[in-house]
């Protein structure tokens, strides 16, 4: 098949999880990966090697094993710099995930003086297809400040609707924030021209690209993003750790998020001030192993090509979406063209609630998720209450895909559908 990794098996093979038996004898077919990846042998080995070898607190211990340490958490965030082609390190903020990156992004506005500050009269645009993880830190900024959150509706094949961008994003909007890749529908997003349009009215633009990362060459020097938010463990990376990048001009005009250690400048009784970025934004001690896990995960990512990667997942998509339109009474959710969405595919089953499909599914070895995502309003939208998502992978092969697809039609038949 055309546009799949080259020596995909020998890529499988990094990962040793995907080799795993489950109950029944039956081999693991791993499509969860839009909610967590699997890990490269590489990302535990160095994450391992680091705990044994080089265990110690950074910028504090005047040790050998703390300047080893240290440099190990900030060549990680010299990786991470790299990846995004971002024009300096400094702009680089680890989080322990995206959901805590937005958050420190809508806590930090909801705190802001000067043209960042947001109030009454003011406006706050979403759309109708985030992950909840940018709809509830806007709802509470906007709820504590006065101001207005709008957003974007959906077409009914799952792309956003553009028709009013230029009402939508108006002299009122202080901040457009969206998904890069709908983590539900799958949709790639318009980024560049959106925030074009938010940067004409002097609007900032937040764009969560945890599921983008993953899956394409990401450039934010060239997106139009001001800030970007991801997380590592939907790109071969560890859990517990997380990526904001901003611009420095935003960055710098924010206000610390968390107080403690590390983001001081000095500290007295009658008051404190504040370490220029990154570290203004990462009190306390950080998730150190998980950050040179994520440098490592990164690192894999750059062997392989992000253009390679995204080829990838192209064609194994195109190759699900010919199969799933081979069972009977099967819907997917959002485009049907592999050109317009990443790996995510949501679907129903006329009869079946995907709760039982995914129930079905696991007993043939065949991992995939069921609910609403993280995602209720785009569900809504489309009036399901829930889906069954399948989500490939760079290590994903089309013979996985075959056993869904064979897996859905005994599922069709376990339930006396026809």
């Amino acid at each position: 098949m055309d546009g799949l990794l080259p020596e995909l098996e020998v890529v499988r093979k990094d990962f040793p999880i995907l080799e795993r038996t489950l109950a029944g004898g039956v081999p693991l077919v791993y499509l969860d990966s839009a909610n967590t990846s699997q890990k490269p042998q590489v990302v535990i080995d160095t994450m391992v090697d680091h705990l044994e070898r080089h265990n110690a607190n950074i910028a504090r211990a005047m040790h050998q094993l703390g300047a080893e340490s240290t440099e190990a958490f900030e060549n990680a965030r010299d990786t991470v710099a790299a990846f995004l082609n971002a024009p300096s390190r400094d702009e680089v903020i680890f989080t322990k995930n995206a959901s805590e990156a937005l958050n420190l992004v809508a806590n930090t506005l909801a705190w802001a003086t000067g043209d960042l500050a947001v109030g009454p009269g003011d406006e706050v645009v979403i759309t109708e297809m985030e992950h909840h993880s940018n709809i509830v830190p806007w709802q509470l900024l906007t709820e504590r400040k006065g101001a207005t959150l709008r957003w974007f509706g959906l077409t009914d094949d799952g792309h956003l609707d553009l028709t009013n961008l230029d009402e939508l994003v108006n002299e009122r909007t202080k901040v457009v924030s969206l998904t890069w890749v709908s983590n539900m529908l799958g949709t790639v997003n318009p980024v560049a021209r959106i925030a074009a349009r938010a940067h004409e009215v002097g609007a900032i633009v937040v764009v969560d690209a945890s599921q983008a990362v993953p899956q394409l060459p990401v450039d934010v020097a060239a997106s139009g993003a001001d800030l970007l938010a991801f997380t590592g463990h939907k790109c071969v990376g560890p859990t517990g750790i997380g990526v904001l990048w901003g611009r420095r001009e935003v960055l710098d005009q924010l206000p610390p998020f968390l107080g403690g250690g590390e983001m001081i400048e000095t500290v007295r009784m009658e008051g404190s001030t504040y370490a220029g970025i990154p570290h203004k934004f990462e009190a306390g001690t950080p998730p150190i192993v998980e950050a040179v896990g994520l440098g490592a995960a990164l690192e894999y990512l750059g062997h392989l090509g992000m253009d390679a990667v995204h080829a990838h997942e192209q064609a194994i998509t195109a190759y699900a979406l010919e199969g799933l339109a081979t069972v009977p009474g099967l819907t997917v959710l959002g485009p049907t063209v592999a050109a317009e969405r990443g790996g995510a595919i949501s679907f129903e089953i006329d009869g079946v609630h995907p709760h039982d499909v995914a129930q079905v599914l696991d007993s043939r070895g065949v991992a995939v998720r069921a609910g609403h995502h993280c995602a209720k309003p785009a569900h809504a939208r489309f009036g399901v209450q829930s889906s069954t998502r399948m989500s490939s992978y760079l290590y994903t092969t089309p013979g996985e895909i075959d056993a869904l697809v064979e897996a859905l039609h005994y599922t069709r038949s376990y339930f006396k559908l026809g």
